[in-house]
């Protein structure tokens, strides 16, 4: 199984190709092109050729990413399976995330980009526009391939620009397909979709051509980019890791929350930037807790996404396999102890079973970095200045959440919370509406919403005398 890029407005193969590995087996199922230098100049040179009669008329793009949403839902199944195979998500899951994305091309697509007049009187007419950057570029992560490069695609395009987006070497085979299925939605050159590796990534942050960079990635890599853009003055937006905090006080009713604790923290397996990664319980109410969580590890069903019933699949990528256990270990060496029990598949692939691990400090390593994984450290505090302080305690600043029986008094208190989204009495609720960004080194800039699709542009000022 192989899929082709799509380099001006044509699918492509490449003279190398590089193998695509089934975490649910650990082996190769199909191959990528990897993409020559050649052929990002190519895709780049097209793009800008594209870039002009693209920019020139916003009602026509608005039809064409109402068009995309319409071929992502017709295709739902086909690009999920795609998804499941090379991710590991169970099968509906990774349909539904299809579907997400279809839903975000069609919100993006009414988002107004307005004319703003600030002055009009006798003497000048002054207004503010917003124009399109040229030719921007994707970085989409592993570990949510489609709707990620969606969140990327959809506000580059409607603001008039035109992309090239690279997957993650570990996912690549559903966004190249999504490029196949829109080569004939999207005019030739506007949309390209190039595969490759670390090194695809360096020459896209390089490239003279390319006016903005948008990454969904590490820390690190996130830096990388960063530097890479700064010699051109390129625009980044960067949305980076997250070491999310959740605090629940002493007035829950443990049961009632419990099924949004555990997918707000084990979701993907884990593997979401802004799950639950550090959870603070109150020391009133952390054993009933606990023990709810421990009765939904109990119940988890985890095997091959494809496979009937279940709940999580494998993690993503050996690498990240190898990381969790190596935290894990280390957890154990620092005096944690990990508690819950769920039935693995006899298989070969990256299966981990989600764990609560008690015991540790702030200063552990699965407490203080961003695991990406199924372990949740669980810690108790007492009283609510406390919390914050340790919960803001933190180079990240992605997401976190408040849990209470009284709103007013968790709304409150998320405020406090140093990081982009707080959630009250939920997690993981992302809307296409609402802006998506993180405080200190979990990125900079925002995705989604009116606020993402600005980022896209740069501010115009018109000034006309009248006398």
């Amino acid at each position: 199984m192989s899929e082709a890029m799509l380099i001006a407005g044509r699918l492509a193969g490449a003279s190398d190709s590089f193998d695509v590995i089934d975490p649910a087996t650990g082996e190769a199922f199909a191959s990528a092109p990897d993409c020559s230098p050649t052929q990002l100049d190519e895709a780049i040179d097209a793009a800008a050729r594209a870039f002009v009669p693209w920019s020139r008329d916003i009602s026509r793009r608005r039809q064409v990413l109402l068009a995309c949403a319409q071929k992502l839902r017709a295709h739902a199944e086909e690009i999920g399976r795609l998804i499941c195979r090379e991710q590991g998500r169970p099968l509906p899951k990774a349909i539904g995330e299809v579907m997400g994305a279809a839903r975000w091309f069609e919100h993006t697509a009414g988002i107004e980009l307005p004319v703003e007049v600030i002055r009009d009187d006798d003497a000048q007419h002054i207004s503010v526009h917003r124009r399109p950057l040229g030719v921007v570029a994707g970085i989409a992560p592993w570990n949510y391939p489609v709707i990620s490069a969606v969140w990327k695609i959809a506000p580059a395009l409607l603001a008039g620009n035109a992309i090239v987006l690279k997957p993650s070497p570990f996912t690549p085979l559903s966004t190249l397909r999504l490029g196949a299925l829109l080569q004939d939605v999207i005019p030739a050159g506007v949309l390209a979709i190039v595969s490759g590796g670390d090194a695809l990534g360096r020459a896209l942050a390089v490239h003279p051509a390319i006016r903005k960079i948008s990454l969904t990635g590490s820390v690190e890599a996130g830096k990388s980019v960063a530097r890479a853009a700064a010699d051109d003055l390129k625009r980044v937006t960067l949305e980076l890791g997250g070491n999310d905090a959740a605090i629940v006080l002493e007035d829950v009713d443990p049961e009632a929350i419990a099924d949004k604790l555990f997918w707000g923290a084990f979701q993907n397996t884990g593997q979401v930037c802004c799950a639950i990664k550090r959870l603070y319980v109150h020391e009133s109410v952390c054993q009933p807790i606990q023990q709810a969580l421990l009765a939904r590890i109990a119940a988890t069903r985890i095997g091959n996404g494809l496979g009937e019933g279940v709940d999580l699949g494998p993690l993503t990528t050996a690498p990240q396999f190898a990381r969790v256990q190596e935290l894990a270990q280390e957890a154990r060496a620092a005096g944690g102890v990990l508690l819950g029990e769920a039935a693995l598949p006899n298989a070969n692939g990256y299966f981990l079973a989600p764990q609560l691990v008690t015991g540790l400090d702030d200063d552990a390593r699965l407490v203080a970095e961003e695991q990406f994984g199924p372990l949740l450290p669980i810690l108790t505090f007492r009283d609510e200045a406390e919390v914050l302080e340790r919960a803001n305690a933190t180079h990240f600043g992605l997401s976190g959440s408040v849990w209470s029986g009284n709103v007013a008094r968790a709304t409150e208190l998320a405020g406090e919370m140093d990081c982009g989204t707080v959630w009250v009495n939920q997690h993981l609720t992302l809307l296409p509406i609402a802006p998506v960004g993180g405080h200190k080194w979990s990125g900079i800039g925002v995705e989604n919403g009116s606020w993402g699709l600005v980022s896209y542009t740069d501010i115009q000022t018109i000034s006309v005398a009248k006398a």
